[in-house]
């Protein structure tokens, strides 16, 4: 068994959140540098060139990418072999989102319906995997509003086709994506239950942006989902243009016989996480 003070992990998600709040990760602003030079609209490769001065700004100076600076999701891959000393690891993640937050803007509300600022950012989202070894994988990806509020989730019958679920998964797109401050990420589950599956696709996110699913079908489906959402013509930003997602991650679940769960999480041009093993 190896023991972990629980001090150590809040030290290590408060100073993961910190900087995924101003350091956009290289290989999303290499995702935007491509888009840059495969957008055909003037007004949309103008847009990029904004995004990515706005990533370099801020990486420079330490300042927020975006103002809003987004709810504090936080997976956790904790090793059966590792026992967590000296308190308890919900307790650290919060206090180490209220430390990380005391700078950045606050968007957590009391109660869906009182209204009221929680003046900290907490609660976290907090997601908690047991896995083999003696390690803790810690994951922070603060998510904003904007792209939040355009995913969705819907049970399908067990009979959908794939062609079925990606074409509304690209309408969803049409609906929705000038909302989610484009070119997106597009974290989609299918399978699991309805309590897993929004997960499912959050997780999806966190995967490397030039990476395929290993199942060739996913893959194909991936491709050809990113394929047509870049012919929506919705663009950078909205304004129009080639370049709508930059990536589209799909991860698949069991699921019961008569279920076909999927969810859509989209994430925004800002796509901010950052990770460490302890």
């Amino acid at each position: 068994m190896r023991e972990i003070p629980v001090s150590k992990i809040k030290d290590t998600i408060e100073k993961l959140l910190r900087e995924a709040a101003w350091n956009l990760p290289l290989e999303v602003e290499e995702a935007l540098n491509d888009a840059l030079a495969h957008e055909s609209s003037p007004v949309g490769r103008e847009i990029l060139r904004e995004l990515i001065k706005n990533a370099e700004i801020a990486r420079s100076q330490k300042l927020p990418i975006c103002q809003d600076t987004g709810m504090a999701v936080v997976f956790i891959e904790l090793g059966e072999e590792v026992v967590i000393t000296g308190g308890n690891i919900y307790d650290a993640i919060n206090e180490a989102v209220k430390t990380a937050y005391k700078d950045l803007r606050k968007s957590i509300v009391i109660d869906p319906f009182n209204r009221e600022n929680t003046n900290d950012n907490t609660p976290a989202n907090i997601h908690v995997e047991i896995v083999q070894g003696d390690t803790l994988k810690i994951k922070v990806l603060p998510k904003g509003g904007g792209a939040e509020n355009a995913s969705i989730v819907k049970m399908f019958l067990p009979t959908a086709l794939q062609d079925e679920i990606s074409d509304f998964i690209v309408e969803q797109v049409k609906l929705n994506g000038p909302k989610a401050c484009p070119p997106i990420i597009l974290g989609i589950g299918i399978g699991g239950a309805f309590d897993t599956v929004a997960t499912l696709a959050k997780k999806a996110l966190l995967r490397p942006l030039k990476s395929h699913s290993t199942h060739h079908d996913i893959k194909q489906m991936e491709k050809n989902i990113l394929e047509r959402i870049n012919k929506t013509g919705i663009g950078p930003m909205g304004v129009g243009g080639n370049i709508t997602a930059l990536a589209v991650h799909i991860a698949t679940a069991p699921c019961h016989i008569a279920s076909m769960p999927v969810a859509i999480n989209f994430q925004c041009h800002a796509h901010r996480y950052k990770e460490e093993t302890i």
